[in-house]
């Protein structure tokens, strides 16, 4: 089992970064006004393919989360931040324990969301649909024998029905949409992709040329 673990490790970091740009820019990135704004930057860049900014982006979130050690947003991006340093790490192993420490705080972030956590946090999003959907990303991003894929695709429908997405801002509601949407085309299920897609494009969110994109891709 050891072995077959360490066969997958080399593709751990390519999969977290590949999926981790629908954790992030969920929201319209603007000047940041606060710690929280600079980690989310860096974050930002983290999950656009810069390697270097993955380590400053976990330790940005690792110092709010010691003022604020019970907010679950700030630990979820602590965790997938975390999980995120495998892409720099050089020896197998220490890929696997950033792994596997990320996964843990970001289950901590999803035990501690409660009613409150409804409201908006960050540039209008709820800190609730914040927190799901980042762990949704990394467990989906994470190669299967974390046994994550299925709770990440069981949160990512959690977001999807949630009676808090119509609120939400509209960047964030085409990010979940297009992460849908890839979802469902991986589970070979194109319909559903289409219409997820073509909500992504009527209701002009930021990603619908992309989105135009996929669904020329994906045909009739």
């Amino acid at each position: 089992m050891k072995h077959r673990h360490l066969t997958f490790l080399p593709t751990l970091a390519g999969l977290l970064l590949a999926v981790a740009g629908a954790i992030v820019c969920t929201v319209a990135e603007a000047a940041p006004t606060s710690a929280f704004d600079s980690a989310f930057a860096q974050f930002n860049r983290a999950a656009a393919g810069e390697s270097a900014a993955i380590e400053p982006a976990a330790a940005a979130f690792t110092a709010l989360l010691k003022a604020e050690p019970a907010n679950p947003v700030l630990l979820a991006y602590a965790g997938a931040s975390t999980a995120m340093k495998a892409v720099t790490a050089m020896a197998p192993m220490d890929k696997l324990a950033f792994a596997e420490d990320g996964l843990a705080q970001l289950d901590k972030a999803l035990a501690l969301l409660r009613p409150a956590h409804d409201q908006p946090w960050h540039q209008g999003v709820p800190g609730a649909l914040e927190v799901r959907f980042v762990a949704a990303n990394t467990f989906l991003a994470v190669p299967p024998f974390m046994n994550r894929t299925a709770r990440g695709g069981k949160l990512l429908n959690e977001v999807l029905a949630s009676p808090l997405l119509a609120a939400a801002p509209l960047q964030f509601r085409g990010a979940v949409w297009l992460r849908a949407a890839e979802l469902a085309r991986q589970d070979k299920r194109p319909a559903d992709a289409k219409r997820f897609l073509a909500l992504a494009v009527s209701q002009g969110t930021p990603q619908a040329p992309q989105a135009q994109a996929r669904l020329k891709e994906l045909g009739p």
